[in-house]
């Protein structure tokens, strides 16, 4: 599907629909007025198969405990083998109600109070929160920015984990704010440090079908051929991918039988062992029938990204945007140009803007923005030439 047919069948205005995004402006950023260009969630309609698989379990009218039936194994087996080449095993698979209440999970299950878990920084704010409000102590190893492009600092990951005697991992592939693709080298070489100081890890692949270019995403299961499965932990799930973050079901895969045992009986503990109907209904229907749907969401992401590289290479070249090899999210740098301290009166009060601050990620990321690009071209030609008309120049 190409972006205009796209654009035409699935574009459209959320506002006044009790939108997070959209309606809790004022709450969230103190001003309702803004163009909302913040969380990973998009103006964009599911598949019409996801809403007719809906519809048929709505018109009939119940609404009762429900397990996950085989088809839905099905669906998502066959969608990580034909899109990622991971072969999974209906027995390796659990659910949550979402990614975030998952990494909860696994940091309760698998580590104790005051253990360290470490994180790579820059990284999606739930990250830390999981660390910080399980009373664990949160490690972090900065990844190195050479002019917008990131890459990994495997001396200060090793060192970091020694120093602290990491147990946990949480892993983002792609990474969420810096849009990284790992290589399988870079996979490779962070997955051995840890199995070589038997550290567990969690692999956050929410963002998995979102890739371009020649950037491929490797299931942190089969990096080397499956040879760290055992000591990895998958949660992946189709609402970023298919925007149906709202009905609340994820995917956790977990290859090795002892740590599959260790987590179903600290969910047991938590009573949470039911799956969300409607959102295991919409899951199915977009793995099964989503694929061409997505192509064409990935021609909106890649126009959207291409005019705000383009627009700001041209009219503020100091600006440093980082090559988005993944996600649908741009990470910005506006140093060149603001002092970290004025971003947000910049952004916020100047260009009317509710955009994720870079100090939201990590400490050390004030002064940058991160810009939802899974929306109508018209919306980020406002945010991107906003930015540009008041941006001061030095």
């Amino acid at each position: 599907m190409n972006k205009e047919e796209f654009l035409e069948r699935y574009a459209i205005d959320r506002k006044g629909t009790n939108s997070l995004k959209w309606d809790k402006l004022e709450e969230r950023f103190g001003d309702a007025d803004l163009l909302a260009a913040w969380v990973a969630d998009m103006e964009f309609k599911a598949p019409e198969q996801v809403i007719e698989a809906l519809k048929e379990k709505v018109d009939f009218g119940v609404f009762g405990y429900t397990y996950a039936p085989e088809s839905y194994f099905e669906a998502f087996i066959n969608w990580e083998r034909e899109h990622h080449g991971y072969e999974v095993k209906e027995e390796w698979m659990r659910f949550s109600t979402g990614v975030v209440t998952a990494l909860y999970w696994f940091v309760n299950a698998f580590t104790k109070p005051r253990d360290a878990v470490i994180i790579l920084s820059p990284v999606y704010y739930p990250f830390a929160n999981a660390v910080k409000d399980t009373d664990r102590t949160l490690i972090n190893s900065e990844l190195i920015n050479t002019a917008g492009v990131y890459t990994i600092d495997f001396e200060d990951f090793e060192k970091q984990i020694i120093d602290n005697d990491v147990k946990l991992f949480i892993h983002c592939t792609p990474h969420n704010p810096v849009g990284r693709v790992w290589t399988a080298e870079e996979a490779e070489k962070l997955l051995s440090i840890c199995e070589k100081h038997d550290v567990l890890v969690v692999s956050d692949e929410i963002h998995h079908d979102m890739t371009f270019g020649d950037h491929t995403h490797i299931p942190s299961a089969i990096v080397a051929n499956g040879k760290y499965a055992e000591r990895v932990i998958t949660v992946t799930s189709a609402s970023k991918t298919f925007n149906l973050a709202g009905l609340l079901t994820s995917q956790i895969i977990i290859e090795n039988k002892a740590l599959l045992e260790q987590f179903d009986t600290f969910v047991k503990s938590v009573n949470q062992t039911e799956v969300n109907m409607l959102g295991m209904t919409a899951a199915e229907a977009a793995y099964n029938h989503g694929a061409d749907w997505l192509e064409g969401l990935r021609e909106v992401v890649r126009s959207n990204e291409r005019y705000a590289v383009e627009q700001f290479a041209e009219h503020a070249p100091k600006l440093i945007v980082t090559p988005l090899e993944g996600t649908y999210l741009l990470w910005i740098d506006l140093r060149a140009h603001i002092q970290p301290d004025g971003v947000k009166e910049f952004v916020q009060d100047t260009c009317k803007l509710a955009i994720d601050y870079g100090e939201w990620f990590g400490e050390n990321s004030k002064g940058f923005i991160r810009l939802n690009l899974g929306t109508e071209p018209s919306y980020i030609k406002q945010a991107v030439d906003r930015i540009i008309e008041h941006l001061p120049q030095s």
